[in-house]
C-alpha cells in the first residue's frame, strides 16, 4: 500500500533521526538568533486607524505632524482653591523632569475644588511610554506628600497609559508561561505517567513557540504588528502544539500496549495520527487565513502570527517528533512514577474505558440524546442574542480598581472630555485663506469651552480638539461624535474645497467596529467555505463536512453565550476575579470564530478519522462509531484537559480582553470535547447512519484516501530497512 505524506515523512525522520533532530535544532536557533536580531516593529496608530479617524490620522502623518503624548494629572483638595500650594509645586517638579512640554496653568473644576495639569511629553509619541518615568515619579512623590494635608493626585494621559498595557502585558505573558507549562506538564505526567513521555510534548511546544516567535519577529517588519499578538501565538503554539504531539504519541503508545513492535507502532502512528494532524494542521492555517478578509491589521497580525505557529508545531509533530520516538525507544517510559504509571497503562490499554460507558446509552437512545444535547449548547448560547460589542477603553481595560481607571473615572467626573476629546483635522491648499480661517474660527467657538484650536500653516493642516459630553465613551459622547461627523464639520466647511475628518479615540473605536461589522461575512464565508471543502476532500462525504460546520457553529455559539452572560452581564465574573464591564471587546467574536473553527478541527479530524478507519476495516456505522471515540478518548480528553488548562490560565489575567478570549475559548474546547465529542457527534453520525459514507456520483472523482492502518503486520518485509527500536 502506498504510503500517505504523514507516513512517509514519518518513517524518513525515524531513518534519519539524527538529521532530523540536528535540523529541527538548527531551524529554532537560527529562527530565534535573527528575529531577535532584527527586532518587532509595532504598529503605530495610524496604522491602526481605518474610516475617517484613519484618514485623518493619515493626513496628520503625512504632513510631519506627530502628535505629542499628552498627559493630564487633577489635583484635588478638600475646600476650594486648596489646591493651589500643591499644584505649583508639582508644575515645578513637571517641569523639573526635563520630559514634559507645554505645560499650562492649572484649569480650576467648577466647584473649585479640582484643577486639571495638562501638559505633553518630549520627543515622538511613540517612544513617550519609554520616557515618561521620570514624570510619574514626580506624580507620585506628589500623591505622597500632599495625602496627609487631603490633597489627591490623579494622572491619566497616552505615555503613563501606553507604559501601563506595556508593562501588564509584560507581565501577564510571564504569568502564562510560567503557569501554563507546568500545568501542561502536570497534566501529561498524570495522562502518560513517565517523566519523559509528559517533557515531549511540552518540549516540542515550547521550542515550535520559540521559532515562531523569531520567524514573526522578520515578518513584523512587512506587517506592522499589535503588542498582543505574542499572547496570542503563545496561547495558539502551546495548545496545538501539545496537542499534535500528544495524538501523535498516544496513537504509538496504543499500537505498542496492542502487542505492535516498535517499528510498525511508529510507522501506523504516523500514517493515522500523523496525517490527522497535517489535515488538522492545514485546516487550522487555512481558517486563520481568513482573518485577512477583514481588512483590520489587527486581524492580519493575529493571522500571520497562528499560521507560524501552528506550522512550525504540526511539521515538527511529524517530523522531529517521531525521530526522537525511533531513538528513544521504550526509554519514553524513562521517570516512571509508579502510581500514575500503572494508571496511564491501564488507560492505554483499555482506551477508553469510561467513554464506552458513556458511549452505550447514547448509542442505544441516539435521538434523545442528539436533542439533548443540542438543547444544551443552544440554550447556553441563548444570551449571546443580547450581545454587545465595543472597544473597550484603557479604563475598563484594567479593571475599575486599577489605580489607572480610577484616574480616568475622577478626570472625567469632574472635566468631561478631556482624557479623550474629538480631533476635527482639516487640510486646505489654502490653511490661512480668510473662508478656511472663519469656517476653523467658528467651529471652535461652536464646539464650547475647552476647545483648542491648532493651525499647521507650512504643512496646510489644522487640528481642533473639541471635547465630548459625559465619559467620552458613553451614549451622550457617541450622540455628540455623530452629530459633529454628519452635521456640525460638513455645514462648517459647506462649499469650500477642503478634507475635512474627525477623528480621536472614540472615533477610532467607531470606525473600527464599523470595519468589523463589515468584515466579518467574507471572513465567515471563507472559512466555513474551506472547512467544508478540506472535509469534503478528506472523507469525501458531503454529511462529515456539513456536520462538522454545524457542531463548530454550535460550540462557536455557547461560547458567545458564556462570555456574554460573564463579562457582559457579570455573572459569576467574580469567581474568575473579573468584573462586569457591560459589553465584549469588539474583535473578539471575529477571533473567537475563527480561532475555534481551526482548533475544533483538532478533534474532529482526529475522531472521525478514526471512526472511518475503523469502517474502512469492515465495521457497520455503529461499531465503528463506538470503535473510533472509545479509541481516541484518552487522547482528546488529555488534550482538551490541557487546552482548556492554557485558556483558563489567559482567563485570570489582568487585561479584559486576554480574560475574555481564555473564558470563551476554555468553555467552547470544554464543551467540544465532552457534549459534541462525547454525546452530539456519536448520536448524530448513529442517526445518519451510511449516509455518513455516502459519496455522491458527481464528486466521485475526489481521490479516495485510506484512513486504515499503514501495515497490519507486526514485522516489516524483509526488503524494509529496520526503524531502531532505542532498546
Amino acid at each position: 500500500m502506498r504510503r500517505n505524506l504523514a507516513a512517509r515523512l514519518g518513517v524518513w525522520s525515524a531513518h534519519h533521526r539524527k538529521a532530523a533532530i540536528l535540523g529541527w535544532l538548527v531551524f529554532v536557533v537560527l529562527a530565534t538568533v535573527i528575529g531577535g536580531a532584527v527586532g518587532t516593529v509595532t504598529a503605530s496608530d495610524e496604522e491602526m486607524g481605518v474610516g475617517d479617524s484613519g484618514r485623518a490620522a493619515e493626513i496628520l502623518k503625512d504632513a510631519g505632524i506627530d502628535e505629542p503624548a499628552g498627559e493630564l494629572v487633577m489635583v484635588g483638595a478638600r475646600t476650594a482653591d486648596g489646591w493651589r500650594d500643591a499644584a505649583a509645586d508639582l508644575s515645578k517638579a513637571l517641569d523639573a523632569t526635563g520630559e514634559v512640554r507645554g505645560l499650562k496653568a492649572p484649569l480650576p473644576s467648577e466647584d473649585g475644588k479640582d484643577a486639571l495639569l495638562r501638559f505633553a511629553i518630549k520627543g515622538p509619541s511613540d517612544e513617550a511610554g519609554d520616557r515618561v518615568q521620570p514624570v510619574l515619579d514626580a506624580v507620585d512623590k506628589a500623591r505622597q506628600d500632599g495625602a496627609g494635608r487631603g490633597i489627591s493626585v490623579h494622572q491619566f494621559g497616552d505615555a503613563s497609559s501606553e507604559k501601563e498595557l506595556s508593562d501588564l502585558l509584560a507581565d501577564d505573558l510571564k504569568k502564562a508561561e510560567f503557569t501554563a507549562v507546568p500545568l501542561a506538564l502536570g497534566i501529561l505526567l498524570i495522562a502518560f505517567g513517565a517523566v519523559v513521555a509528559a517533557l515531549l510534548p511540552v518540549g516540542l511546544a515550547l521550542t515550535a513557540c520559540v521559532a515562531a516567535f523569531g520567524l514573526l519577529s522578520l515578518a513584523s517588519h512587512q506587517l506592522h504588528l499589535f503588542e498582543t499578538t505574542y499572547s496570542v501565538m503563545f496561547l495558539m503554539g502551546l495548545a496545538v502544539g501539545v496537542d499534535y504531539c500528544l495524538f501523535y504519541l498516544r496513537r504509538e503508545r496504543d499500537e505498542r500496549a496492542a502487542g505492535r513492535d516498535a517499528e510498525t507502532a511508529l510507522r501506523i502512528a504516523a500514517a493515522t495520527s500523523g496525517r490527522a494532524v497535517l489535515v488538522s494542521g492545514l485546516t487550522v492555517m487555512v481558517a486563520m487565513a481568513g482573518m485577512f478578509l477583514s481588512g483590520l491589521l489587527l486581524f492580519k497580525g493575529f493571522a500571520v502570527a497562528t499560521i507560524l505557529v501552528v506550522c512550525v508545531a504540526m511539521l515538527g509533530s511529524v517530523t522531529v517528533l517521531p525521530a526522537l520516538l525511533a531513538g528513544l525507544g521504550d526509554r519514553i517510559d524513562a521517570g516512571r512514577i509508579p502510581f500514575l504509571n500503572r494508571r496511564a497503562k491501564k488507560g492505554v490499554h483499555a482506551s477508553g474505558g469510561l467513554a464506552g460507558k458513556v458511549l452505550r446509552p447514547v448509542l442505544a437512545r441516539p435521538k434523545f440524546f442528539a436533542v439533548g444535547a443540542a438543547v444544551l449548547l443552544l440554550s447556553l448560547a441563548a444570551p449571546a442574542l443580547g450581545m454587545k460589542t465595543e472597544q473597550l477603553g484603557l479604563e475598563k481595560q484594567f479593571g475599575s480598581d486599577a489605580p489607572l481607571s480610577v484616574a480616568y473615572q475622577k478626570i472625567t467626573d469632574e472635566f468631561p472630555g478631556g482624557p479623550a476629546p474629538a480631533r476635527v483635522v482639516v487640510k486646505a491648499d489654502d490653511i490661512g485663506a480668510r473662508p478656511v480661517r472663519d469656517a476653523l474660527d467658528s467651529l471652535t467657538r461652536k464646539a464650547g469651552d475647552g476647545a483648542e484650536l491648532t493651525v499647521h500653516k507650512a504643512s496646510g493642516v489644522a487640528e481642533i480638539a473639541v471635547p465630548l459630553p459625559g465619559t467620552g465613551t458613553d451614549a451622550e459622547a457617541k450622540k455628540a461624535l455623530h452629530q459633529l461627523r454628519d452635521d456640525t464639520v460638513p455645514a462648517a466647511f459647506e462649499g469650500m474645497d477642503v478634507e475635512a475628518y474627525v477623528g480621536g479615540d472614540l472615533a477610532s473605536s467607531e470606525d473600527f467596529g464599523d470595519q468589523l461589522g463589515r468584515g466579518i461575512v467574507p471572513v465567515f464565508a471563507f472559512i466555513t467555505a474551506v472547512t467544508f471543502l478540506l472535509m469534503l476532500f478528506c472523507f469525501r462525504s458531503v454529511v462529515i463536512a456539513v456536520t462538522s460546520i454545524a457542531l463548530n457553529l454550535l460550540s462557536v455559539g455557547a461560547a458567545y453565550g458564556v462570555m456574554t452572560a460573564v463579562f457582559q452581564h457579570g455573572w459569576g465574573a467574580e469567581l474568575i476575579g473579573s468584573e462586569k464591564v457591560g459589553a465584549i471587546e469588539n474583535w473578539m467574536p471575529l477571533f473567537v470564530l475563527v480561532v475555534l473553527f481551526g482548533l475544533s478541527m483538532d478533534y474532529h479530524v482526529f475522531v472521525v478519522s478514526r471512526i472511518r478507519e475503523s469502517r474502512d476495516r469492515g465495521m457497520d456505522n455503529r461499531a465503528a462509531i463506538r470503535e473510533g471515540i472509545t479509541r481516541t478518548a484518552g487522547a482528546v480528553t488529555g488534550a482538551a484537559v490541557i487546552m482548556v488548562a492554557v485558556f483558563a490560565v489567559f482567563g485570570t489575567l489582568s487585561m479584559q480582553d486576554m480574560q475574555q478570549m481564555g473564558v470563551g475559548l476554555g468553555v467552547a474546547v470544554l464543551l467540544d470535547a465532552t457534549v459534541v465529542r462525547m454525546l452530539l457527534l456519536p448520536s448524530l453520525m448513529t442517526l445518519l447512519g451510511e449516509r455518513n459514507w455516502h459519496t455522491p456520483r458527481y464528486l466521485r472523482w475526489l481521490p479516495k484516501i485510506s484512513h486504515e492502518e499503514a501495515e497490519p503486520t507486526a514485522r516489516p518485509h524483509a526488503h524494509n530497512s529496520p526503524v531502531p527500536s532505542g532498546r
